[in-house]
């Protein structure tokens, strides 16, 4: 049986951005339940289609949530414990699975154990539990030790995950999310630079807590097996399909992406039947809307997101065309939200049917969510490739040109064979000598379904 990834729609929230928490934390201050408003959250997310919740860094923190002060507590800026387990308990009675960012790598220098070492020095208990403390030089701090920064971010202190206290440490956090607040997955931050044998162990760790919990890996760079496979994580990042996403339309290039997904996926694909999490944009990089020089490319750019294997995943917001774009740092990635203000105000308030559709879609025809890939057309503003599983074959036909286009593809059924449009059900094409004849409209896609055998 297929586990239950390969079946999602992600929505992805940054909480202390969209909840409007205060940039700093203060320590000695009272919990406020912001995060609470996420609630409100959750019918738009099912009208949308999503079955699966991935929440950006929810615990004790000094600033973005990335440099985590306590990993066993709820940041006092979004609530307390009982605000996540409240809305956990909606999630789930809604049917929507809930990922927490396990921010594994480092800790921020508020951490309880990091101050300790300020205080204490050489004497401090927990002097091992971070990489690189050298007490014969000084921090660009000015502290009495040097100790290696995540990127060389100081703010940022990288763990010893080689230190079995420090492994047992992180692992009670994940028993206590799992058990208080039920949570199916973790997406695992910067876990191209964890050793690998952490993230053996810790996968097999979750893997007793919960056989189908979810795993998976922010990977930039490089070979996805490193990260994803047996024993391993579930998945990684999709940063390569990323870039193509939006960049195949703005040099009207297709070839591109048709490049990344055919090495992916296709007949030789190095990670068939590897669920990769696609996106279109996150927390850490400008919003698509932004990227994109002709905004009606949304709409072909979220019909491939939704329609090659991986699964899919909108960064909240962006189903109403936010944009966003990086300055000084990244807030302005990660914006405050109101509803119902929010849609209000959407610049492009139609493009969320446009993605509830495709999502309808993919929940609908398990082509689209299990089937192998084969590409069957590629021009510059043009694409199309089919999925099939089992009986069922889905051609997807792209066009990201402003007008029609008419395109030739040779299909594996025989001929009379009708397939029906399943985002325009009254169209309808038939198999002529192995070849189909689709015209696809300007800035529009068609999903082509066969019927069973």
């Amino acid at each position: 049986m297929a586990h239950w990834s390969h079946d999602a729609v992600f929505y992805h929230i940054y909480p202390l951005g969209l909840c409007g928490a205060p940039h700093q934390n203060r320590f000695d201050a009272p919990p406020v339940p912001r995060l609470a408003k996420l609630r409100g959250w959750i019918e738009p997310m099912r009208e949308l289609g999503v079955n699966a919740l991935y929440l950006g860094p929810l615990f004790e923190s000094s600033a973005h949530g990335y440099d985590t002060a306590d990993y066993y507590h709820l940041d006092r800026r979004l609530g307390s414990d009982e605000t996540l387990a409240e809305l956990a308990a909606d999630l789930r009675a809604n049917g929507i699975r809930l990922i927490l960012d396990g921010v594994f790598n480092h800790v921020g220098r508020d951490f309880w154990a990091f101050r300790d070492l300020l205080a204490n020095g050489q004497s401090s208990a927990y002097r091992d539990w971070f990489a690189g403390v050298d007490f014969g030089r000084r921090s660009p701090y000015g502290d009495p030790f040097a100790y290696v920064g995540w990127n060389d971010h100081y703010d940022l202190v990288k763990l010893n995950l080689s230190n079995p206290e420090v492994r047992a440490h992180l692992f009670g956090a994940v028993r206590q999310w799992v058990e208080r607040f039920g949570i199916d997955g973790l997406r695992l931050d910067v876990a191209e630079l964890i050793d690998p044998d952490f993230l053996r162990e810790l996968a097999a760790f979750c893997k007793g807590l919960k056989p189908d919990f979810w795993l998976m890996g922010e990977q930039v760079h490089g070979d996805y097996r490193r990260l994803a496979g047996p024993e391993m994580l579930d998945s990684a990042t999709n940063y390569e399909v990323y870039k193509g996403l939006y960049s195949s339309l703005n040099d009207r290039n297709y070839f591109e992406v048709a490049y990344a997904l055919n090495r992916q996926f296709g007949p030789q694909g190095l990670y068939r039947g590897l669920p990769l999490y696609n996106f279109a944009d996150n927390h850490d990089v400008n919003r698509v809307a932004t990227l994109l020089r002709e905004p009606a490319h949304l709409v072909p750019l979220y019909a491939l997101l939704f329609t090659i294997p991986g699964v899919p995943s909108v960064y909240y917001g962006s189903e109403w065309g936010l944009g966003g774009q990086k300055g000084r740092d990244d807030w302005p990635l990660r914006p405050r939200l109101s509803l119902p203000e929010a849609r209000l105000q959407a610049p492009y308030p139609d493009l969320a049917s446009a993605l509830a559709r495709f999502a309808r879609l993919r929940h609908s025809l398990p082509a689209l969510r299990h089937g192998d890939y084969t590409q069957l057309h590629v021009a510059a503003e043009q694409l199309a490739f089919a999925r099939r599983h089992g009986d069922q074959l889905a051609v997807v036909a792209l066009n990201a040109a402003a007008t029609s286009a008419s395109l030739g593809l040779t299909v594996d059924l025989p001929d009379g064979t009708t397939l029906v449009d399943a985002l325009e059900p009254g169209v309808e094409l038939a198999v002529r000598g192995r070849r189909l004849a689709v015209e696809v409209p300007g800035r529009r896609a068609r999903v082509l379904v066969s019927a069973p055998r």
